[in-house]
């Protein structure tokens, strides 16, 4: 497998539905806004640009199974996997907010092969393939180098439902808060995993999330020289849905805080 040359396929399907998406949010009406659950917003430009991503990938390994957010299909490849989020920030372009992107994995026999993440109104293609680095617009990119959480910009998620456990992450907020230059809340994950890659954030972490939300972003994130994990430190950030993004670092410092202020298990 050329993941180089696929990789470049991959990139321009991302770039028509990019394409697409920014023309419908000229026009976009909120009356066609659907709910999957509470606060769990989708629109027909979802459900529209993830049926453009799987026609056009199905051509490149045919054999290859689908995970995606909103369902147009979900089959399970013996080797190849795709992992897809059509629009990761319905909620920002709902409201108008120019924050959300593409993500795109593929997986080979279970381990990423190929991650993108484009944000769609800035023009910022991140990848990266087997075998290669990561990189933004042709250019490589690194995680940061700070070694200290005093010196760092961290990026998180506000849980949007599930508020049982809203009480502990705001403890963790509040202490992160006093720890760091700051925390940040973009509202696309995919976008936190590919700023903690090229150095803008130097962690993130969130609960709650689906593999398609994360899985590109993160192998965008260790191919960038970070690492990733789950709260205890441990490589199932996917099955735990639970992620934490570092520059390889601070690890330590924010586990440590994380392990004080909140419980995965309630």
């Amino acid at each position: 497998m050329d993941y180089e040359l696929l990789c470049t396929k991959v990139i321009a399907i991302t770039r028509l539905t990019g394409n697409f998406i920014r023309k419908e949010s000229l026009n976009f009406d909120d009356k066609s806004i659907e709910f999957k659950g509470l606060n769990d917003l989708v629109s027909y430009v979802d459900k529209n640009a993830e049926k453009l991503l799987v026609d056009n990938l199905s051509k490149l390994i045919p054999e290859a199974g689908f995970t995606t957010e909103e369902e147009t299909i979900n089959t399970k490849g013996e080797v190849y996997n795709w992992i897809i989020d059509p629009l990761d920030g319905t909620t920002n372009f709902i409201h108008g907010i120019p924050t959300y992107s593409i993500s795109i994995a593929l997986y080979e026999d279970e381990q990423p092969v190929i991650g993108v993440v484009y944000e769609i109104n800035r023009g910022e293609m991140f990848y990266t393939y087997k075998g290669g680095k990561a990189y933004l617009n042709h250019k490589e990119i690194r995680v940061s180098s700070r070694p200290s959480l005093s010196a760092c910009l961290l990026a998180t998620g506000f849980p949007y439902y599930q508020f049982e456990k809203q009480k502990q992450y705001m403890q963790l907020f509040s202490e992160m808060m006093q720890k760091c230059h700051g925390l940040r809340r973009i509202g696309s994950a995919a976008v936190d995993l590919a700023y903690v890659a090229c150095g803008r954030f130097d962690a993130y972490f969130e609960y709650n999330l689906n593999a398609w939300d994360v899985a590109a972003g993160a192998y965008l994130v260790q191919q960038a020289g970070g690492n990733i994990m789950n709260f205890d430190g441990g490589a199932e950030f996917i099955v735990k849905r639970e992620i934490l993004a570092t520059n390889a670092l601070i690890d330590e410092e924010v586990l440590e805080i994380i392990h004080r202020n909140f419980n995965t298990v309630l």
